[in-house]
């Protein structure tokens, strides 16, 4: 019965660099295949055809709460220098009830592109929040 049931998304693990980190929320999963639009000559028909031309990614957005000393994001921003960067793969995991993976996403060679430390407000009582957007060169989906 439960088998019937669509999946939850608030159950799920990041790992990068062999390190499991608590995120609130991740953006970005998407793969676009872009279209090429082709017309031979001599081709009796008076239209293009198309065909799937190379795949773009989007960016990743990554959110966590902010925890005092826990610098793992911002070592990992600094290893950004002039075309030197520390590239990591990332696994990302949507877990079922038993915490095993279910839908898997894999980022191949990521950095980070942007850091955004958490807003302020004086009047607030939320959490602090700060995000990392990375870029990466591919993304695979494995559904367990």
């Amino acid at each position: 019965m439960a088998a019937n049931y669509p999946l939850v998304k608030f159950h799920f693990q990041v790992e990068w660099g062999g390190t499991k980190i608590g995120f609130t929320e991740v953006s970005g999963l998407d793969v676009e295949t872009e279209v090429v639009e082709y017309r031979d000559g001599a081709s009796p028909e008076y239209s293009k055809i198309k065909m799937p031309g190379m795949q773009k990614f989007s960016n990743i957005t990554l959110k966590r709460g902010t925890f005092k000393s826990d610098n793992e994001y911002f070592k990992w921003w600094n290893t950004v220098k002039l075309n030197t960067i520390e590239r990591r793969d990332i696994t990302i995991s949507l877990l079922n009830e038993e915490h095993a993976p279910v839908i898997t996403w894999k980022v191949k060679n990521a950095w980070p592109s942007k850091v955004q430390s958490t807003d302020l407000k004086a009047e607030g009582n939320e959490v602090a929040i700060e995000s990392m957007e990375i870029v990466h060169e591919g993304l695979s989906i494995q559904n367990e």
